[in-house]
């Protein structure tokens, strides 16, 4: 106001430069018909009046973009389109949202901010890691991961792979399968190669070989004028606790560029014909750049359904299997990043919040059944791609395929995950967590995500989400899945030392006692040799020379064995869950106990203070310690005689959650 209509301090007052109490009042006046003046200025401007109201009611979102890598020019754009704040050298301030290209790791975070990565996630993505990961959810769950082709681990099950494939043989001598052998570390086809005979792999079986997984060959892939092609899906990793997934409506489809032949002999070596990675194919003089999202040798994938549809297949069942196989895949790897989670983002304490952009390459065979080749946790979100204009002069030219799909997947995902919609999206998002009576209000959630962007400030001008929610929305058929995580928050409640993802022989007799798990058949004896045998194999597998201890394969180990030796019936899977209930029940018991130990002191200090006012505080702070275990099956009503029950009666309600496949078109 002094600076629209002047210091009042300062103003002439009517005896010649005298300021007396009308001129003060006078003074005020003017200042006050000045700003009305401004205001009304403002309002004859609306888009300075937008901008303005904009200012005065929140902060552009800052984004620091200087780590972003191949991603930062799809990301600029999107900064741009939102009229948020880049920082692209970085800001000695915090920033709201940090945009790495690699690793949760690549630079320091604000508490308070949000990050596009997981601790851990580029390690579990890595072949043999997420190979590991998939194989404990087909030993409890074959039927369900079939998605994922039999893998062997290299160099250590090298011996193993000989002597099955030696058998199969033997048992069926018209099987002449094809092998694919992948790096660890591989990426974008570097060192992948094709085999017929375990003889053929290029390393020597011993723990000095650099590890890789070789996987049985899809020979009979769907064809599309002749081509193999695979498919490149965006999913959005929302959260892992609550579990929150989103799955982009459209994607890449990355084509060879020679006609496909069944590997034989004489085309092993033709990497365009069998291998499907634009880094390899774009390379070949068939290459083919379009402008076309339809034509060429990278397309849209709804172009790729267009095709599929008119040659009478149902592309809803496709879409269906599809969402299927990567909602199996990430339950596949959250117990292992919610170890990694809690080790560098420990729970009670301050941290960023994370999010992340997976790459999820699919292969569909001939009867439309999905193959889940890879998890990408970096896939390439560059938007152009190189061109020679002259003999060995190559320049970045634009991509409108890779435009048209990657800006609005980034678009979206910071639509999502907008900080200054958090508080409006709060309630909403604890209303319906994990519930399983809302899965068809997706336009009411539309609806409510474009009412919260209107009332923070926003001009909402964007068509619908890209990306679609399918968990926690369909969390009633995949819940019986949950059963290795909840082995995961066992491991984690008793590793003890914050920041270690070990588990010590300290910790893993407390487990055993406190669960009530040793007996006549389990002495403390035995449990200590488990301990001992399981956790060393798994260093040496793992080459650990520094930290010892047991790692969360093989706890999950030990309980496989310890179920088997509990409860004789199979399958495992019956098995397994009932030793993780009756954790469970003697964990939530030992809470009870001890909770209800807490009210009674606190009763007893309030009966001194009767001027305090009434909190639930205890209160709150026993259903927080309960939000561990909130994905775990109903326990209350058990007996402490559970043990001696049939393992059948323990399962009936994971066996009631089993559902038919979803029924879903985009």
């Amino acid at each position: 106001m002094s600076q629209q209509g002047g210091d009042p301090e300062q103003e002439a007052g009517p005896e010649g430069g005298q300021t007396t109490d009308t001129g003060k009042t006078d003074a005020a006046r003017r200042a006050l018909v000045s700003l009305g003046k401004e205001v009304s200025r403002q309002w004859q401007k609306p888009e300075q009046g937008r901008q303005c109201c904009q200012r005065r009611g929140r902060r552009p979102v800052a984004v620091d973009s200087s780590r972003a890598k191949t991603s930062a020019e799809a990301l600029r754009i999107c900064i741009q389109q939102l009229k948020w704040r880049e920082f692209p050298s970085g800001r000695h301030l915090f920033c709201d949202i940090y945009w790495h290209g690699v690793s949760f790791h690549d630079g320091e975070v604000s508490c308070s901010s949000q990050v596009n990565k997981f601790p851990g996630m580029m390690e579990m993505t890595r072949k043999v890691n997420f190979s590991r990961a998939v194989r404990t959810m087909q030993e409890l769950f074959p039927d369900e991961y079939k998605f994922y082709p039999c893998s062997w681990i290299l160099p250590e099950e090298y011996q193993h792979f000989v002597d099955q494939v030696r058998l199969s043989k033997e048992n069926d001598s018209s099987w002449k399968p094809t092998f694919i052998v992948k790096p660890d570390g591989g990426s974008q086809g570097d060192g992948i190669y094709l085999i017929k005979d375990s003889s053929d792999i290029r390393m020597l079986a011993n723990h000095h070989s650099k590890p890789a997984v070789v996987q049985e060959y899809i020979s009979k892939p769907f064809l599309i004028d002749k081509l193999k092609f695979d498919i490149r899906l965006y999913v959005l990793l929302k959260s892992i606790d609550p579990l929150e997934i989103y799955i982009a409506k459209d994607g890449l489809s990355r084509f060879c560029t020679e006609p496909y032949q069944e590997p034989n002999s004489k085309n092993f070596q033709r990497v365009f014909m069998h291998l499907t990675n634009y880094s390899l194919n774009i390379h070949s003089g068939n290459f083919v750049h379009s402008d076309n999202v339809n034509t060429g040798s990278k397309r849209t994938f709804s172009s790729i359904l267009a095709k599929i549809s008119l040659k009478g297949y149902d592309v809803k069942k496709v879409w269906s299997d599809i969402i299927t196989l990567v909602i199996r895949a990430i339950i596949a790897l959250i117990p292992e990043l919610k170890v990694y989670h809690q080790t560098y983002i420990p729970s009670g304490k301050p941290g960023p919040t994370c999010f992340q952009i997976l790459g999820f390459d699919i292969l569909l065979m001939k009867n439309m059944k999905p193959i889940l080749l890879e998890v990408n946790a970096n896939p390439s979100m560059r938007i152009e791609h190189e061109q020679e204009i002259s003999p060995g002069v190559f320049e970045y030219v634009p991509s409108p395929v890779d435009e048209e799909i990657k800006v609005a997947i980034i678009r979206d995902t910071l639509r999502l995950i907008d900080p200054t919609l958090q508080k409006n999206n709060y309630s909403q998002s604890h209303s319906t967590e994990y519930s399983t009576e809302n899965e068809g209000d997706d336009i009411t959630k539309a609806e409510a995500h474009s009412k919260a962007e209107s009332s923070s400030g926003t001009e909402v001008n964007w068509p619908p989400l890209c990306l679609k929610q399918v968990f926690p929305k369909y969390t009633k058929q995949f819940s019986y899945l949950l059963i290795v995580e909840r082995i995961a928050l066992l491991f984690i409640r008793f590793l003890g030392i914050k920041g270690t993802m070990k588990l010590g022989p300290t910790g893993f007799r407390t487990f055993i006692r406190t669960c009530k798990l040793s007996n006549s058949n389990l002495p403390m004896a035995s449990v200590d040799i488990l301990y001992i045998d399981i956790a060393r194999r798994w260093n040496i597998v793992h080459g650990d020379r520094g930290e010892s201890g047991m790692c969360l394969q093989a706890f999950m180990e030990a309980i496989f064995l310890m179920a088997q030796r509990r409860y004789k019936s199979p399958p495992l899977r019956e098995q397994v869950e009932a030793l993780v209930n009756f954790c469970e029940y003697q964990l939530d018991a030992l809470d009870e106990k001890h909770f209800r130990g807490k009210s009674d002191q606190k009763s007893s200090l309030i009966a001194y203070h009767p001027e305090r006012p009434r909190s639930g505080a205890v209160s709150n702070v026993h259903l927080l310690n309960r939000l561990s275990t909130s994905n775990r099956l109903q326990t209350s009503s058990l007996p402490a005689s559970r043990e001696k029950q049939p393992v059948k009666s323990m399962n009936r309600r994971a066996s009631r959650s089993i559902a038919p496949p979803l029924n879903i078109l985009y």
